[in-house]
Formats: C-alpha cells, structure tokens, sequence
C-alpha cells in the first residue's frame, strides 16, 4: 500500500514526459509501481523452519545468501471444524497459521527480489509438507524454487546438498498429509462419541487418536497382564564347592537329579501347562530332601568346558534407540531428548559460532556414510589401535524407513565431547551429556567384538548307589573388550567385586574331588510382565510398526496430557479414566484401535510417499469403512442417552445436539441446556477428613499429570493439596509420613517430611515401605547412578542391593 500511494505522489508532481524519460521501456499508462516486479537482488533466498538453524546455515553461505526462517508450519487444518472435505477426494482446507502471517509475507518479499528460492526445511514428510506449503506461498513472486535437505548442518554437508537440489516432492508431501488428515478425521469424529458414551464422568481433554489410542491399548493390556498375573513359586538349591587347587569356592546351582534336569518356570500360575509342573522345584519339603541328601554325597568335577563367545558392537543410534538409551543412561523422557537432539543437529556455539555437531535425529536407518566410516576408523586406529576396528557390515534399515537418512552420529569426530564440555554445558547442561552419548554409541559401532571365555563346570555325585545330583557354574572373563572400551566410562567399569563374581576360580581340574561346603536354599517367584516407560513403549511401537520417528515423543506425551496414562516409578499405568476409554474404544471400534490396522496404515502412508497408491484411493480405503462403524456405534449411543433425565427438572425428554462449544443435553420439557461433560458426573473418592485450610470443603483424591494427591474439593476457590502418605514414618522427627514432593523449574520428584517447615527432612532417593533385613531400619531407598543404573541402598546401615541380593539376605536373616 505504501508503495502504490508513493507512486501515485510522484505522478502528481512529475509530468509524463519527464518520467518517460526516466523509464524509456515502460509505459506510463501502465500499471503502478506497486504491479512491477521488485528489482533482483541478485541473492538466493534460503528458507528453513528454526531461527538457530538458519543462524548455523547463514555461517557458512555467506553474502551471496540470505536465510531466513519460517517457524515451523505456516499453513495447518483450521481448529475450529474439521476442515476435510470428505466427499470430494478428502481435500484438505488449509488455513495461515496464527501468527504467521508477517512471516510469509516477509518471505514473498525476499522471494520478489531473489534470483532463486531454495527450501531447506527437514528431510522427513514434515519438513516436505512445511516445504510445499511454502512453495505455493511464494511462487506467486518467484517460480523459481527448489528443494534442498541438509542432513547435516555442517559446511561440508551444506555444500553438498546446495549440489543436488530437487524439486518438491508431491507425494512426500501427501503421505504426510494423509497422515494429518486421517489424524483428525479420527479425531474429530470418534471423540463426540466418547462424550456420549462418558456423560459427564471424563475430563474436558477427552479425545481419540488413531495411534495415540493404540498406545494406550498396549499400556491397557500390559496392566491387564500385570492385575491377573499369578506368581509360581519355586526353589533353586545353591552350593559352594572347593578343591586342592582352587582359591575360592565355586558357586553353582542344582541343575538335575538322577538325569532329570529342572528348569525354572516363566510367566503366570494360570498359564502354566499341566505338563511343565514337573520341570522345576515347587515346594520347600521336596528342596529340603534333596538338600539333606546331598550333604550326605561326595563329588567330582564332571567335566569342564570353555568356549570363546562374542559380544557384537551394537548399531548406531536410530531415534527409538537414542530414546531407549538417554532414558535409560541418562533418565531422559523422549520430549526431552528429542529436544535436545534438535538443538545439536541445529548447531550450537562452541567458540567459533554455532556448529551442528550431530546428524538429523529422526531417522530409522542405521546407514553410515562412508567417509564417517573412514573418519571413524582412523580415530579408532590412532586413539585405541587397529585390531580394536571392527568389520564393515550391512546396514539394518526398519522394514518401514521413510528416507534413506543416515543412522544418528556426530557431525564430525574432530568435535570431541571432552573438548566441548564447558560450551555445552554452559549452554544446557545435559547437552553434553547426550552429545557424548551419541559420540560414544557411533565410535562404538564401528569397532571390533567384544570377546569373552566363557567356562562351565559340572559337579556330580560320585556314588553308585541312591539319587544322583548334578550342579553347575557358569563363569565368564573377557579377553578382549572391543566395543566395551568405549561405552564404559570410568564409573561404569565394573569394580574388583562385581568382575568376581562372574569369575570362576583357577585351577579346576576335570576329574579332580570337589568338597561340598555350603548349601544354600532359594525361594523365588515368577514375575510379571514390568511395565512400559517412556522408552520401551517407543521400542514397543517400532518394532510392530506403529509410528514413525517424527511422531514417538508426540504420541507418549499425548496419552499422558490427556490423564488417560501417569507415571510411577518412571513406568506408564493407566487410569481409571484411561482404562474405561481403552475399553470403550476397543468394544466399539475393535477393527480401528488395533495394531495391525495401524501398522497397515502406516504402511499405506508408505506407498502414497512412494508413489504406488495416491492419496484419495488411500483416504477411500479408510474412511469408507470407518465411516459405517462410526455411524452404528453413534446410533446406540444416541437411543441410550435418549433416557438421560434432565439435571433441572428430571424430565426424560431429553435430546442430544452439537453446539459451537461442545455435545449438550437439551430438555424438551424445561429448556435447560446442559454440557455432556457435566451431566451425570460422578462422585469423586473421599479420604472422609474437612480441609484443613478452608475449613469449608473436604478432602478428595485427585490426579494430575504427575500422579495422584490429595486435595480440596473447593478447587478452584481452595488451593489446598498434599501428597498421598507412603507410609514411611520420618527417620527425623518420627511422628510425620515420607510423601513425595515436586520443586524448581523441572518439576523434580523428592521425598520430605509432612511435617515440613517444622521438619526439614529431605531425601532425593525413593523411599521403600520394607525394613532393612541388616540392621532392621524401618525403610530402604532406590538409587540410580548413571554407571550402575538402579539398585536398592539402606539409608541407615549403608548396605546396598539389588533386588535377587536384597531376597538372599532377607531369607538368611529370617533363617537364623
């Protein structure tokens, strides 16, 4: 607008000859300025999606480039509707982000005036999608676009993609947008029928999601496994031998008696075959005849063997692995590292101006290029030696890779983690930890095996006459750490004690008397199935073909945003609301909410991005089906409510209707209009004590996202809250509860005393509600160290355990 009223001054005050003169080639009774194209700058527009990537890619382009930055998405499906038109092809009615709009017009007007557009958002369908909506943005200004993919924002890695640039790719693009557009039609369309079939007893955030509702299934199913899981108990007879020639005893386990061999059982009571009851120890007085009998034997070894055994390195990280491992080494959730992963791909300042220090961390291809491999031998070579190099060997691609990336490794192996510490650690601290992480994995990929001697020593009875027994003892000593040598840190190298008691002691003889010195009886349990957390439902979902890496951290995070998942102990649990959605999903769409069908999808996502099926046959394929459950499910759902008394005057003419804000229940009697999610809401679980603050309301267990409290049921006019007692008495005052507490910015769990002011304990350790079998404190705590990762410690007598060690000890305490 500027522009065109400047024009129009200029031509009031200069005659048209004077301007003809100024403008010989064009003509006056053209258009105005404003209908001219811009003057070329003669620079090539580059446009990615994040401001530091772009900052990163401007530091090696240099004045020939401008680059600048579109922020993610500029063109989404509206909010406020479904925004799909399913009877024409499933057209997809976009609309400018909020926001956004300063920002593509900005773009159009660097795009007028540049010789050339490329766009260099992610090399994954969403950075296509982000990439083809700007290209119809500014093609209106210039034609001449192209696509390029950085999947290393290094100076080597930009110049050679600035060498092989393409077009946008359409069918990239529809596969996301199939992706997108079956998201909310699901969305969209099975959520109201949730809030039929949940009068009033579900939280406003109620939704369904087409893998997000998978998930939840398998987290439903593993409690389910978990609740009606019945324990098998059996018994493992140990026994301490030693000979002339040995230093210390050889610690082995009853394997068979009389040529029978036991072995111990698996799995649930009540899926146990008749058959397999006879495999194992079940019952003490059967352990204790044959403990009695065998003290009465002597013995010899039977035989002796050692084998070699290899350990092979694992694979460069892919994104489910990166998340497994930074949860597990580093306790990591999948947002987190994803987070961070983003910022070191994007480049951050190590001294010289930001550097991408790792490639694009959403990937499911552990490829290698070559001249990473090159590199990450001759580091080998010059740092560890050359027999520590391991072969080259086939990539492992995941039977739905989207891209031919490379697996997730540093950018350069000149950018050592030591070197980089203080830069990233100033910047955020645990990006160094996830940096060396990735560095570590990648260099410990392409080394040599790890190589063990594995020995096994059987032990028999040597009378002719009564039951004969058999024990035996496994040991195992690396001869060659390979790999190890660089995923093991200082602190993660196994002590003197630990590397002992894998060891077998020297000088066994085949033939030789072996003396009976202990035996030491043990009563165990089966286990249930553990659990999902974050990372094992990530590796969950890949391996049955759920999900792709762009979307795991989203999809995690979503069941627990909604209050259908919660964490305890860092493990997944459903809900109650989270069950009874699962339920209600599964009953009603059981051939929607399944993981073939979704792996199926995924795999039709596939074809539309390869070229094989194209997006409305696809679309079609789904919906068509969809579309008749959903209308059958609605219609049952619908007669059921018809019978919904009116909450005002109880009258049961009653009618269901969409409004602009929601479902509402409408009286036909009265008129009274009442919300879905507010009809027939259910009493909340009382603790049956008056809140303490405002004297007013009373005390109800609630949930949030971190767990379940305590807390008035005035909210939000009272605040009040307080944790659910562990029970755990204070080790302090002892008169007040251990209850878990939150603080600082992330949130962080701690233990502290109810008390609180008037006592200030405060533990970071998890408090368990068992006495110490040492020295009989009344509670232990689970730690976690990075090197040693989980293990159970007494507060009081310093002893630590794990959990087989802390049942040895506890039966030897009870024994005596």
């Amino acid at each position: 607008m500027e522009e065109k009223i400047e024009g129009e001054k200029i031509a009031k005050k200069k005659p048209a000859v004077k301007r003809a003169k100024r403008a010989p080639a064009k003509s006056p009774a053209k258009s105005s300025r404003v209908e001219r194209a811009p003057a070329k700058s003669g620079k090539i527009l580059v446009i990615v999606e994040s401001p530091s990537k772009a900052r990163t890619i401007n530091k090696y382009l240099g004045s020939d480039y401008i680059v600048e930055a579109s922020v993610g998405h500029v063109k989404d499906l509206p909010k406020s509707k479904l925004g799909v038109d399913v009877d024409n092809n499933f057209v997809a009615q976009y609309i400018t982000v909020k926001g956004k709009k300063d920002i593509i017009d900005r773009l159009k007007m660097l795009a007028a005036s540049a010789k050339e557009v490329l766009i260099a958002t992610d090399p994954d369908r969403e950075g296509e999608a982000i990439a083809y909506h700007l290209a119809n943005e500014v093609r209106p200004k210039n034609s001449n676009i192209k696509r390029v993919l950085f999947t290393e924002i290094t100076k080597s890695g930009i110049q050679q993609a600035m060498k092989e640039p393409r077009e946008v790719d359409h069918d990239m693009f529809e596969a996301q947008q199939a992706r997108r557009v079956m998201d909310r039609i699901i969305g969209y369309q099975v959520s109201p029928i949730l809030w039929k079939a949940f009068v009033g007893s579900a939280a406003e955030s109620l939704s369904a999601g087409r893998v997000q509702s998978v998930a939840l299934r398998l987290i439903c199913e593993r409690e389910e496994s978990i609740t009606r899981f019945q324990p098998i108990t059996y018994w493992n007879l140990w026994a301490d031998f030693s000979t002339e020639s040995t230093e210390f005893p050889i610690h082995s386990r009853l394997i068979a008696v009389d040529g029978f061999e036991f072995k111990n059982p698996e799995g649930s009571a009540q899926d146990l075959k008749e058959d397999a009851r006879g495999t194992f120890i079940g019952d003490e007085a059967t352990l204790r005849g044959y403990a009695n009998d065998a003290k009465t034997k002597s013995y010899r070894i039977a035989s002796l063997t050692k084998r070699e055994v290899r350990r092979n390195a694992p694979q460069p990280f892919i994104t489910s692995s990166l998340q497994a491992q930074a949860s597990a080494k580093l306790r990591f959730n999948p947002k987190k590292t994803m987070r961070l992963a983003q910022k070191l791909y994007e480049g951050v300042d190590i001294g010289d101006g930001p550097t991408g220090l790792i490639t694009y961390m959403r990937t499911d291809s552990t490829r290698i290029s070559q001249e990473a491999r090159d590199e990450a031998i001759a580091y080998i070579e010059k740092n560890l030696g050359a027999n520590y190099v391991g072969q080259e060997r086939k990539d492992k691609k995941s039977k739905n890779a989207q891209e031919a990336h490379e697996a997730i490794r540093p950018t350069s192996l000149v950018n050592d983690p030591k070197n980089l510490r203080s830069y990233l650690e100033a910047q955020d601290k645990d990006l160094f930890a996830l940096y060396d992480l990735i560095w570590r994995r990648f260099l410990a990929s392409q080394m040599a095996p790890a190589v063990m001697d594995q020995t096994t020593v059987e032990i028999e009875s040597v009378e002719t006459t009564g039951s004969k027994y058999r024990f035996r003892a496994t040991g195992t000593v690396v001869t060659f750490r390979g790999f190890l040598q660089m995923l093991d840190d200082d602190d993660e190298k196994p002590t003197a004690a630990e590397d002992d008691e894998k060891r077998l002691p020297n000088g066994i003889q085949q033939g030789q008397g072996a003396n009976l010195e202990e035996l030491q009886p043990q009563k165990s349990e089966t286990k249930p199935p553990a659990r999902f957390s974050e990372s094992t439902l990530v590796k969950e979902l890949e391996s049955l073909g759920i999900g792709r890496p762009s979307t795991y951290a989203s999809i995690v995070g979503t069941i627990q945003d909604r209050m259908y998942v919660t964490q305890e102990d860092r493990r997944l649990r459903p809900t109650e609301l989270g069950v009874d959605v699962n339920r209600v999903l599964v009953k009603s769409f059981p051939e929607i909410f399944n993981v073939d069908f979704t792996a199926r999808m995924e795999g039709e996502l596939d074809t539309i991005a390869t070229g094989e099926r194209t997006y409305p046959s696809v679309m079609s394929d789904f919906y068509i089906p969809f579309k008749q459950v959903l209308d059958q499910v609605d219609e049952r759902l619908s007669e059921e409510l018809k019978a919904q008394p009116c909450p005002k005057c109880q009258a049961t003419e009653t009618e269901i209707k969409q409004g602009p804000w929601g479902m509402y229940l409408e009286c036909k009697a009265c008129g009274k209009k009442t919300s879905l999610k507010s009809v027939g809401k259910p009493e909340a679980e009382k603790t049956g004590e008056t809140c303490p603050e405002c004297k007013l309301g009373e005390l109800i267990i609630r949930s949030s996202r971190f767990g379940r409290f305590v807390g008035c049921n005035r909210y939000p006019e009272c605040k009040f809250t307080r944790a659910i007692p562990s029970g755990i008495k204070c080790p302090k005052c002892g008169t007040g509860d251990l209850i878990e507490r939150r603080g600082g910015k992330q949130k962080r769990q701690f233990w502290g005393c109810s008390n609180y002011p008037k006592c200030d304990f405060l533990s970071n350790d998890k408090p368990i509600n068992q006495p110490c079998p040492v020295c009989n404190n009344n509670w232990l705590a689970t730690k976690w160290t990075r090197g040693r990762g989980e293990f159970i410690k007494c507060p009081a007598c310093k002893r630590e355990f794990d959990e087989k060690m802390l049942e040895i000890v506890k039966e030897e305490v009870e024994a005596d």
